[in-house]
Parts: C-alpha cells; structure tokens; sequence
C-alpha cells in the first residue's frame, strides 16, 4: 500500500494482539497490514450503509412527463 496513511489509535483486547503478534512472527507481515486488512472487509460488509453513486436501478419511478 503506497498511499498515504493516517495515524490512528485502537484498542485491542490482549487475546488479539497475542494472536496477531504470533500471525506477524510467522508470516512477517506487519500487524498494521492485517489490521487494515480487517478495515477493509468492514468496509465491503457494510458497503451499501455508505454514500456513493446511485445505479440507475436506484432511482425512483418517474412518470410520461418526467416527473416524479
């Protein structure tokens, strides 16, 4: 990931951080990678909560004339 990041504070329960320091010293891939792994797939799950673009299904009926 090349993009610029925000730094950011987040608690975590010491069973997780246990399991991600133990998933980092197998893999070597730093924690904060598997943390915004998880970030992302929130973001997916809940993806239709957010703002964005309307697809044309989206809109309501119209009538002849254009109007709503």
């Amino acid at each position: 990931m090349s993009r610029k990041k925000i730094s950011t504070t987040i608690y975590i329960t010491p069973a997780q951080s246990e399991r991600l320091k133990t998933l980092h010293a197998r893999t070597k891939v730093p924690v904060a990678v598997y943390i915004r792994e998880g970030i992302d797939m929130v973001l997916k799950k809940y993806e239709h909560l957010l703002p964005g673009q309307l697809s044309l299904d989206d809109l309501p009926p119209t009538d002849e004339t254009g109007n709503g």
